[in-house]
């Protein structure tokens, strides 16, 4: 539900936020004393396309790989899983919403990390798009990664999780491992 407190954990996992109270332990780090060991382990896709509107994609995401040190035949790999196209070379702010959200797919997904932090991931994308998000999500699980997803969208949540946790005011209210047993 809207209010209930998914951004906000979002951004506390994200280490872009501090909790007012109490602590936040990524296993056994405390996530206040290892920030700079664990952030570049994140990625996050936030309802904010994290980009710069004059630059092209292939411009913003030069940026993001020379700050983490990522080859660009990864970056190229990357931008082939989301199907970005020959749109790619002009500015950002031209992009509609769908091509915004996979550019910034391929950025969250850059450098690796261990935790990949999604909010509403498929918002601006068409069928085949969300197909794709899907295949990359199933991928990076299979490989370790942990995906902590947030949708409202409660056909995709069911489609790609694991474990299916329900917010209300900042509290889980249910949890389950399948469908059946969050109704």
């Amino acid at each position: 539900h809207n209010g209930s407190g998914k951004s906000t954990l979002l951004s506390l996992l994200s280490l872009l936020s501090r909790p007012t109270r109490g602590s936040l332990r990524f296993g056994a780090h405390d996530a206040a004393q290892a920030r700079a060991r664990l952030r570049p382990r994140i990625g996050v896709l936030a309802h904010s396309a994290m980009l710069y509107g004059d630059l092209s994609a292939l411009e913003n995401l030069r940026i993001y790989a020379d700050l983490y040190s990522v080859p660009w035949s990864r970056v190229r790999e990357d931008l082939e899983t989301f199907a970005v196209g020959g749109w790619c070379e002009r500015p950002v702010r031209t992009y509609s919403r769908g091509q915004l959200q996979r550019v910034s797919l391929v950025r969250s997904l850059l450098h690796r990390p261990g935790l990949w932090l999604l909010d509403e991931p498929s918002t601006g994308l068409d069928v085949g798009a969300t197909g794709l998000l899907m295949e990359a999500v199933r991928r990076q699980r299979d490989a370790g990664v942990i995906v902590l997803l947030v949708t409202h969208d409660r056909e995709l949540g069911e489609a790609l999780a694991d474990v299916q946790i329900e917010l209300t005011r900042g509290r889980a209210t249910a949890q389950a491992r399948s469908r059946e047993q969050m109704a």
